[in-house]
Protein backbone atom coordinates (compact mmCIF):
# COMPACT_ATOMS: atom_id res chain seq x y z
CA UNK A 1 0.00 0.00 0.00
CA UNK A 2 1.22 3.46 -0.72
CA UNK A 3 -0.24 5.47 1.68
CA UNK A 4 -5.78 37.61 -23.62
CA UNK A 5 -9.03 39.12 -23.64
CA UNK A 6 -12.26 39.47 -25.74
CA UNK A 7 -14.43 42.52 -26.15
CA UNK A 8 -17.63 40.80 -27.32
CA UNK A 9 -20.42 40.33 -24.80
CA UNK A 10 -20.88 36.76 -23.63
CA UNK A 11 -24.45 35.54 -23.17
CA UNK A 12 -24.97 33.99 -19.76
CA UNK A 13 -27.38 31.25 -18.79
CA UNK A 14 -29.40 33.82 -16.88
CA UNK A 15 -29.80 35.85 -20.10
CA UNK A 16 -31.02 32.75 -21.89
CA UNK A 17 -33.74 31.93 -19.37
CA UNK A 18 -34.73 35.48 -18.38
CA UNK A 19 -37.49 35.66 -20.97
CA UNK A 20 -39.37 32.90 -19.13
CA UNK A 21 -39.87 34.88 -15.93
CA UNK A 22 -38.20 34.61 -12.56
CA UNK A 23 -39.19 30.99 -12.15
CA UNK A 24 -37.17 30.01 -15.22
CA UNK A 25 -33.89 29.89 -13.32
CA UNK A 26 -30.94 27.64 -13.72
CA UNK A 27 -32.26 25.57 -10.84
CA UNK A 28 -35.15 24.52 -13.07
CA UNK A 29 -32.94 24.12 -16.12
CA UNK A 30 -30.80 21.60 -14.24
CA UNK A 31 -33.51 19.04 -14.85
CA UNK A 32 -32.11 18.81 -18.37
CA UNK A 33 -28.62 17.83 -17.17
CA UNK A 34 -26.23 16.41 -18.15
CA UNK A 35 -26.72 17.07 -21.86
CA UNK A 36 -27.55 20.73 -21.33
CA UNK A 37 -24.34 21.36 -19.48
CA UNK A 38 -21.91 20.14 -22.09
CA UNK A 39 -20.33 23.63 -21.92
CA UNK A 40 -20.56 26.76 -19.82
CA UNK A 41 -22.15 28.68 -22.71
CA UNK A 42 -25.05 26.24 -23.33
CA UNK A 43 -24.28 25.87 -27.02
CA UNK A 44 -23.91 29.60 -27.78
CA UNK A 45 -21.36 29.92 -30.62
CA UNK A 46 -17.92 30.76 -29.30
CA UNK A 47 -16.35 34.01 -30.54
CA UNK A 48 -12.86 33.35 -29.29
CA UNK A 49 -10.69 30.24 -28.96
CA UNK A 50 -11.81 27.77 -26.34
CA UNK A 51 -10.16 25.51 -23.79
CA UNK A 52 -11.89 22.48 -22.32
CA UNK A 53 -12.14 21.43 -18.67
CA UNK A 54 -13.49 18.10 -17.46
CA UNK A 55 -15.85 17.98 -14.48
CA UNK A 56 -16.20 14.62 -12.72
CA UNK A 57 -19.25 14.78 -10.45
CA UNK A 58 -22.03 12.28 -9.93
CA UNK A 59 -25.46 13.54 -10.94
CA UNK A 60 -27.21 10.26 -10.16
CA UNK A 61 -26.71 7.58 -7.52
CA UNK A 62 -26.13 7.86 -3.76
CA UNK A 63 -23.49 10.60 -4.07
CA UNK A 64 -25.58 12.97 -6.22
CA UNK A 65 -27.01 14.55 -3.05
CA UNK A 66 -23.54 15.98 -2.40
CA UNK A 67 -21.56 15.96 -5.62
CA UNK A 68 -23.92 17.73 -8.03
CA UNK A 69 -23.36 21.05 -6.23
CA UNK A 70 -19.64 20.86 -6.98
CA UNK A 71 -20.45 20.69 -10.67
CA UNK A 72 -22.72 23.71 -10.25
CA UNK A 73 -20.13 25.84 -8.46
CA UNK A 74 -17.53 25.02 -11.11
CA UNK A 75 -19.94 25.98 -13.89
CA UNK A 76 -20.59 29.22 -11.99
CA UNK A 77 -16.84 29.89 -11.78
CA UNK A 78 -16.44 29.20 -15.52
CA UNK A 79 -19.25 31.58 -16.33
CA UNK A 80 -17.83 34.37 -14.18
CA UNK A 81 -14.40 34.00 -15.79
CA UNK A 82 -15.88 33.92 -19.31
CA UNK A 83 -17.98 37.02 -18.59
CA UNK A 84 -14.76 38.82 -17.65
CA UNK A 85 -13.12 37.91 -20.97
CA UNK A 86 -12.00 34.34 -20.38
CA UNK A 87 -8.60 33.00 -19.40
CA UNK A 88 -5.52 33.77 -21.52
CA UNK A 89 -7.87 34.97 -24.24
CA UNK A 90 -9.82 31.72 -24.31
CA UNK A 91 -13.37 30.82 -23.35
CA UNK A 92 -13.61 28.05 -20.77
CA UNK A 93 -15.83 25.19 -21.89
CA UNK A 94 -16.72 22.63 -19.24
CA UNK A 95 -17.81 19.10 -20.06
CA UNK A 96 -19.64 17.28 -17.27
CA UNK A 97 -20.67 13.70 -18.06
CA UNK A 98 -22.24 11.70 -15.23
CA UNK A 99 -20.04 9.04 -13.55
CA UNK A 100 -23.17 7.79 -11.71
CA UNK A 101 -21.50 7.36 -8.30
CA UNK A 102 -19.47 4.40 -9.61
CA UNK A 103 -15.65 4.52 -9.17
CA UNK A 104 -14.95 2.50 -12.31
CA UNK A 105 -16.96 4.97 -14.40
CA UNK A 106 -14.88 7.85 -13.03
CA UNK A 107 -11.78 6.30 -14.58
CA UNK A 108 -13.52 5.68 -17.91
CA UNK A 109 -15.00 9.17 -18.08
CA UNK A 110 -11.71 10.80 -17.02
CA UNK A 111 -9.79 8.99 -19.76
CA UNK A 112 -12.35 10.02 -22.38
CA UNK A 113 -12.31 13.68 -21.30
CA UNK A 114 -8.51 13.84 -21.39
CA UNK A 115 -8.30 11.94 -24.66
CA UNK A 116 -10.68 14.52 -26.15
CA UNK A 117 -8.49 17.43 -25.05
CA UNK A 118 -9.41 18.53 -21.52
CA UNK A 119 -6.49 20.50 -20.05
CA UNK A 120 -7.40 19.60 -16.45
CA UNK A 121 -10.01 17.74 -14.43
CA UNK A 122 -12.00 18.95 -11.43
CA UNK A 123 -13.89 16.39 -9.45
CA UNK A 124 -14.41 13.12 -7.61
CA UNK A 125 -16.16 12.80 -4.25
CA UNK A 126 -15.07 9.54 -2.68
CA UNK A 127 -11.50 8.43 -2.26
CA UNK A 128 -12.37 5.31 -4.25
CA UNK A 129 -13.21 7.49 -7.25
CA UNK A 130 -10.13 9.67 -6.77
CA UNK A 131 -7.86 6.64 -6.56
CA UNK A 132 -9.43 5.30 -9.76
CA UNK A 133 -8.76 8.59 -11.58
CA UNK A 134 -5.20 9.31 -10.39
CA UNK A 135 -3.56 6.64 -12.58
CA UNK A 136 -5.39 8.18 -15.54
CA UNK A 137 -4.15 11.74 -14.91
CA UNK A 138 -0.66 10.38 -14.24
CA UNK A 139 -0.71 8.61 -17.60
CA UNK A 140 -1.93 11.74 -19.44
CA UNK A 141 0.21 14.04 -17.25
CA UNK A 142 -2.73 16.32 -16.52
CA UNK A 143 -3.90 17.72 -13.19
CA UNK A 144 -6.84 16.54 -11.10
CA UNK A 145 -8.23 19.13 -8.65
CA UNK A 146 -9.91 17.40 -5.70
CA UNK A 147 -11.91 19.53 -3.26
CA UNK A 148 -13.37 17.01 -0.78
CA UNK A 149 -12.04 16.29 2.69
CA UNK A 150 -10.24 12.96 2.72
CA UNK A 151 -8.01 10.62 4.70
CA UNK A 152 -4.55 11.78 3.58
CA UNK A 153 -2.04 8.94 3.21
CA UNK A 154 -1.63 9.84 -0.47
CA UNK A 155 0.44 12.08 -2.72
CA UNK A 156 0.39 12.37 -6.47
CA UNK A 157 2.39 14.79 -8.59
CA UNK A 158 -0.72 15.23 -10.72
CA UNK A 159 -3.30 15.85 -7.97
CA UNK A 160 -3.99 19.15 -6.18
CA UNK A 161 -5.89 18.56 -2.94
CA UNK A 162 -8.20 21.32 -1.69
CA UNK A 163 -10.09 19.45 1.03
CA UNK A 164 -9.24 18.92 4.67
CA UNK A 165 -6.94 16.13 5.76
CA UNK A 166 -7.20 14.55 9.24
CA UNK A 167 -4.80 16.94 10.97
CA UNK A 168 -7.06 19.78 9.79
CA UNK A 169 -10.42 18.14 10.50
CA UNK A 170 -10.64 14.84 12.36
CA UNK A 171 -7.91 15.43 14.93
CA UNK A 172 -9.00 18.98 15.93
CA UNK A 173 -12.57 17.64 16.22
CA UNK A 174 -11.39 14.91 18.59
CA UNK A 175 -9.50 17.49 20.67
CA UNK A 176 -12.71 19.51 20.93
CA UNK A 177 -14.76 16.47 21.96
CA UNK A 178 -12.21 15.52 24.60
CA UNK A 179 -12.16 19.05 26.05
CA UNK A 180 -14.66 20.97 28.17
CA UNK A 181 -16.31 22.72 25.21
CA UNK A 182 -17.14 19.34 23.64
CA UNK A 183 -18.29 17.73 26.89
CA UNK A 184 -15.14 15.85 27.92
CA UNK A 185 -16.17 12.85 25.83
CA UNK A 186 -13.95 9.79 26.19
CA UNK A 187 -16.07 6.99 24.70
CA UNK A 188 -16.27 7.66 20.95
CA UNK A 189 -17.99 5.26 18.56
CA UNK A 190 -17.00 5.48 14.88
CA UNK A 191 -19.55 4.85 12.12
CA UNK A 192 -18.72 5.19 8.44
CA UNK A 193 -19.35 4.12 4.89
CA UNK A 194 -17.35 1.05 3.96
CA UNK A 195 -14.58 2.38 1.74
CA UNK A 196 -11.18 4.04 1.85
CA UNK A 197 -11.82 7.35 3.62
CA UNK A 198 -13.83 6.20 6.65
CA UNK A 199 -11.60 3.24 7.42
CA UNK A 200 -8.35 5.18 7.11
CA UNK A 201 -9.72 8.19 9.02
CA UNK A 202 -10.80 5.87 11.85
CA UNK A 203 -7.36 4.25 11.85
CA UNK A 204 -5.65 7.64 12.17
CA UNK A 205 -8.13 8.77 14.83
CA UNK A 206 -7.56 5.61 16.88
CA UNK A 207 -3.79 6.07 16.78
CA UNK A 208 -4.21 9.69 17.87
CA UNK A 209 -6.66 8.84 20.66
CA UNK A 210 -4.20 6.30 22.03
CA UNK A 211 -1.80 9.18 22.76
CA UNK A 212 -4.60 10.62 24.93
CA UNK A 213 -5.25 7.31 26.73
CA UNK A 214 -8.60 7.03 24.98
CA UNK A 215 -9.84 3.98 23.08
CA UNK A 216 -12.89 3.93 20.78
CA UNK A 217 -15.71 1.82 22.18
CA UNK A 218 -16.64 0.55 18.74
CA UNK A 219 -16.70 1.01 14.99
CA UNK A 220 -19.15 -0.01 12.26
CA UNK A 221 -19.23 0.39 8.49
CA UNK A 222 -22.05 0.11 5.96
CA UNK A 223 -21.90 0.12 2.13
CA UNK A 224 -22.38 3.40 0.28
CA UNK A 225 -26.08 3.90 -0.34
CA UNK A 226 -27.09 1.52 2.45
CA UNK A 227 -30.35 2.33 4.25
CA UNK A 228 -30.21 -0.14 7.16
CA UNK A 229 -28.62 1.43 10.22
CA UNK A 230 -30.80 -0.15 12.90
CA UNK A 231 -28.14 -2.69 13.82
CA UNK A 232 -25.44 -0.04 13.92
CA UNK A 233 -27.47 2.10 16.31
CA UNK A 234 -28.02 -0.90 18.57
CA UNK A 235 -24.24 -1.36 18.70
CA UNK A 236 -23.76 2.32 19.54
CA UNK A 237 -26.20 2.11 22.44
CA UNK A 238 -24.80 -1.18 23.72
CA UNK A 239 -21.24 0.19 23.66
CA UNK A 240 -22.01 2.95 26.14
CA UNK A 241 -20.68 5.53 23.71
CA UNK A 242 -20.83 9.16 24.80
CA UNK A 243 -20.34 10.52 21.24
CA UNK A 244 -20.44 9.29 17.65
CA UNK A 245 -17.88 10.25 15.00
CA UNK A 246 -19.69 9.96 11.66
CA UNK A 247 -17.83 9.42 8.38
CA UNK A 248 -20.89 8.16 6.47
CA UNK A 249 -21.12 9.72 2.99
CA UNK A 250 -24.02 10.50 0.68
CA UNK A 251 -27.69 9.75 1.20
CA UNK A 252 -27.02 6.97 3.73
CA UNK A 253 -26.94 9.78 6.29
CA UNK A 254 -30.72 9.99 6.03
CA UNK A 255 -31.03 6.41 7.25
CA UNK A 256 -28.42 6.84 9.99
CA UNK A 257 -30.08 9.87 11.57
CA UNK A 258 -33.54 8.35 11.20
CA UNK A 259 -32.35 5.27 13.10
CA UNK A 260 -30.70 7.39 15.80
CA UNK A 261 -33.88 9.42 16.24
CA UNK A 262 -36.05 6.30 16.36
CA UNK A 263 -33.86 4.94 19.14
CA UNK A 264 -34.13 8.28 20.97
CA UNK A 265 -30.37 8.95 20.91
CA UNK A 266 -30.29 12.55 22.15
CA UNK A 267 -27.61 15.01 20.96
CA UNK A 268 -27.24 16.41 24.47
CA UNK A 269 -26.20 12.97 25.72
CA UNK A 270 -24.63 11.26 22.69
CA UNK A 271 -23.81 13.95 20.11
CA UNK A 272 -22.92 12.97 16.57
CA UNK A 273 -20.10 14.92 14.93
CA UNK A 274 -20.06 14.40 11.15
CA UNK A 275 -17.19 14.92 8.75
CA UNK A 276 -19.18 14.67 5.50
CA UNK A 277 -22.41 16.54 6.17
CA UNK A 278 -22.91 20.11 4.98
CA UNK A 279 -25.81 22.41 4.19
CA UNK A 280 -26.61 20.48 0.99
CA UNK A 281 -27.11 17.26 2.90
CA UNK A 282 -29.20 19.01 5.56
CA UNK A 283 -31.75 19.88 2.89
CA UNK A 284 -32.58 16.16 2.74
CA UNK A 285 -32.49 15.50 6.50
CA UNK A 286 -35.40 16.14 8.85
CA UNK A 287 -34.57 18.97 11.27
CA UNK A 288 -36.10 17.09 14.20
CA UNK A 289 -33.67 14.24 13.58
CA UNK A 290 -30.46 16.26 13.32
CA UNK A 291 -30.88 19.51 15.30
CA UNK A 292 -28.28 19.70 18.06
CA UNK A 293 -25.79 17.37 16.42
CA UNK A 294 -22.52 18.68 14.95
CA UNK A 295 -20.39 18.78 11.81
CA UNK A 296 -16.73 19.67 11.37
CA UNK A 297 -15.84 21.54 8.18
CA UNK A 298 -13.62 24.29 6.83
CA UNK A 299 -16.63 26.40 5.81
CA UNK A 300 -20.24 27.03 6.80
CA UNK A 301 -22.77 29.22 5.00
CA UNK A 302 -23.40 31.05 8.29
CA UNK A 303 -19.93 32.71 8.24
CA UNK A 304 -20.87 36.38 8.56
CA UNK A 305 -18.45 38.27 6.31
CA UNK A 306 -19.00 40.54 3.26
CA UNK A 307 -16.98 38.17 1.05
CA UNK A 308 -19.12 35.21 2.01
CA UNK A 309 -22.42 37.08 1.68
CA UNK A 310 -21.43 38.29 -1.81
CA UNK A 311 -20.47 34.76 -2.86
CA UNK A 312 -23.75 33.28 -1.64
CA UNK A 313 -25.72 36.01 -3.40
CA UNK A 314 -23.92 35.41 -6.70
CA UNK A 315 -24.48 31.66 -6.57
CA UNK A 316 -28.17 32.01 -5.74
CA UNK A 317 -28.71 34.58 -8.49
CA UNK A 318 -27.66 31.88 -10.95
CA UNK A 319 -29.01 28.70 -9.40
CA UNK A 320 -32.05 29.76 -7.37
CA UNK A 321 -32.87 31.31 -4.02
CA UNK A 322 -33.46 27.91 -2.49
CA UNK A 323 -29.84 26.82 -2.98
CA UNK A 324 -27.29 26.66 -0.19
CA UNK A 325 -23.51 26.77 -0.05
CA UNK A 326 -21.27 24.55 2.02
CA UNK A 327 -18.10 22.53 2.27
CA UNK A 328 -16.68 21.29 -0.13
CA UNK A 329 -18.29 23.83 -2.50
CA UNK A 330 -16.21 26.62 -0.97
CA UNK A 331 -12.89 24.73 -1.20
CA UNK A 332 -13.82 23.83 -4.79
CA UNK A 333 -14.33 27.55 -5.61
CA UNK A 334 -10.95 28.31 -4.04
CA UNK A 335 -9.22 25.50 -5.97
CA UNK A 336 -10.69 26.70 -9.26
CA UNK A 337 -9.37 30.22 -8.69
CA UNK A 338 -5.98 28.98 -7.53
CA UNK A 339 -5.78 27.13 -10.86
CA UNK A 340 -6.75 30.25 -12.86
CA UNK A 341 -4.11 32.29 -10.99
CA UNK A 342 -1.48 29.67 -11.73
CA UNK A 343 -2.46 29.61 -15.42
CA UNK A 344 -2.27 33.39 -15.60
CA UNK A 345 1.09 33.43 -13.85
CA UNK A 346 2.43 30.67 -16.10
CA UNK A 347 0.90 32.17 -19.24
CA UNK A 348 0.05 28.63 -20.21
CA UNK A 349 -2.42 25.79 -19.65
CA UNK A 350 0.38 23.21 -19.83
CA UNK A 351 0.70 21.04 -16.72
CA UNK A 352 4.40 21.58 -16.03
CA UNK A 353 4.04 25.36 -16.32
CA UNK A 354 1.02 25.37 -14.00
CA UNK A 355 2.78 23.20 -11.42
CA UNK A 356 5.79 25.52 -11.54
CA UNK A 357 3.49 28.46 -10.80
CA UNK A 358 2.07 26.55 -7.83
CA UNK A 359 5.55 26.12 -6.38
CA UNK A 360 5.53 29.78 -5.36
CA UNK A 361 2.70 29.17 -2.87
CA UNK A 362 -0.29 30.95 -4.38
CA UNK A 363 -3.06 32.39 -2.20
CA UNK A 364 -6.76 33.07 -2.74
CA UNK A 365 -9.14 35.02 -0.50
CA UNK A 366 -12.10 32.66 -0.43
CA UNK A 367 -15.54 33.02 1.15
CA UNK A 368 -14.30 31.16 4.23
CA UNK A 369 -10.99 32.98 4.49
CA UNK A 370 -7.66 33.11 2.71
CA UNK A 371 -6.23 29.76 1.65
CA UNK A 372 -2.64 29.08 0.61
CA UNK A 373 -1.50 26.23 -1.59
CA UNK A 374 1.45 24.47 0.01
CA UNK A 375 3.82 23.57 -2.86
CA UNK A 376 5.45 20.80 -0.85
CA UNK A 377 2.31 18.73 -0.32
CA UNK A 378 0.07 20.24 -3.04
CA UNK A 379 -2.59 20.59 -0.33
CA UNK A 380 -4.08 23.83 1.04
CA UNK A 381 -4.16 25.46 4.44
CA UNK A 382 -7.56 25.16 6.10
CA UNK A 383 -9.67 26.63 8.85
CA UNK A 384 -11.27 24.05 11.09
CA UNK A 385 -14.80 24.95 12.18
CA UNK A 386 -17.30 22.98 14.22
CA UNK A 387 -20.97 23.82 13.78
CA UNK A 388 -24.07 22.80 15.72
CA UNK A 389 -27.04 22.01 13.48
CA UNK A 390 -29.90 24.48 13.85
CA UNK A 391 -33.62 23.86 13.18
CA UNK A 392 -33.36 26.01 10.02
CA UNK A 393 -30.85 23.53 8.51
CA UNK A 394 -27.93 25.89 9.05
CA UNK A 395 -25.00 25.72 11.47
CA UNK A 396 -24.17 27.72 14.58
CA UNK A 397 -20.38 27.91 14.63
CA UNK A 398 -19.21 26.88 18.10
CA UNK A 399 -15.49 26.48 17.46
CA UNK A 400 -12.92 27.61 14.91
CA UNK A 401 -9.16 27.51 14.62
CA UNK A 402 -6.66 28.11 11.88
CA UNK A 403 -5.34 28.39 9.40
CA UNK A 404 -3.86 24.90 9.83
CA UNK A 405 -1.08 23.70 7.57
CA UNK A 406 -1.73 20.39 5.79
CA UNK A 407 -0.05 17.15 6.83
CA UNK A 408 -1.17 14.26 4.60
CA UNK A 409 1.04 11.85 6.57
CA UNK A 410 0.49 12.46 10.31
CA UNK A 411 3.38 10.78 12.06
CA UNK A 412 1.19 9.25 14.73
CA UNK A 413 -0.22 6.96 12.05
CA UNK A 414 2.40 6.97 9.26
CA UNK A 415 5.83 7.32 10.89
CA UNK A 416 8.62 8.12 8.48
CA UNK A 417 6.30 9.07 5.62
CA UNK A 418 6.36 12.60 4.15
CA UNK A 419 6.15 14.43 0.84
CA UNK A 420 7.90 17.41 -0.71
CA UNK A 421 7.15 17.99 -4.40
CA UNK A 422 9.63 20.88 -4.50
CA UNK A 423 12.36 18.27 -3.97
CA UNK A 424 12.18 14.50 -4.31
CA UNK A 425 8.49 13.82 -3.82
CA UNK A 426 7.40 11.10 -1.41
CA UNK A 427 9.67 9.79 1.34
CA UNK A 428 8.56 6.32 2.30
CA UNK A 429 8.46 5.00 5.84
CA UNK A 430 7.52 1.54 7.07
CA UNK A 431 4.54 -0.10 5.41
CA UNK A 432 1.31 0.44 7.38
CA UNK A 433 -1.50 -2.09 7.60
CA UNK A 434 -5.00 -0.60 7.82
CA UNK A 435 -8.13 -2.62 8.48
CA UNK A 436 -10.29 -3.03 5.39
CA UNK A 437 -9.90 -2.30 1.70
CA UNK A 438 -7.96 0.97 1.61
Amino acid sequence: MRPGHATDRRISRRDLVAGGGTAATLAAARALAPALFAGCSLGVPHRQPTVTLGLLHSQTGPLAISASSLRDIELHACERINAAGGLLGRTLVARAPDPRSRPERFATVAARLLDEGAVALFGCWTSSARKAVIPIVEEFQKLLFYAVQYEGNESSKYCIYGGMVPNQQMLPALDWLLGPAGGNRRKPFFVGSDYVYPRTATFIASKYLATKDVKPVGAAYRPLGDRDFGGVVKKIIASGADCVVNTVNGDSNMALFAALAAAKVEPTKVPVISTSIAEDELRSLLPEQVTGHYAVSSYFQSIDTPTNRDWIRGFRNEFGRDRVTGDPMEPDWCLFHLWTRAVEKAGSFETDAVRQAFRDGLEFAGPGGTVTLDPKTQHTTKWCRIGRIRPDRQFEIVHEQGPIDPDPYPQVAFPGWSVDWTKDGVTRGPEVAIDGDV
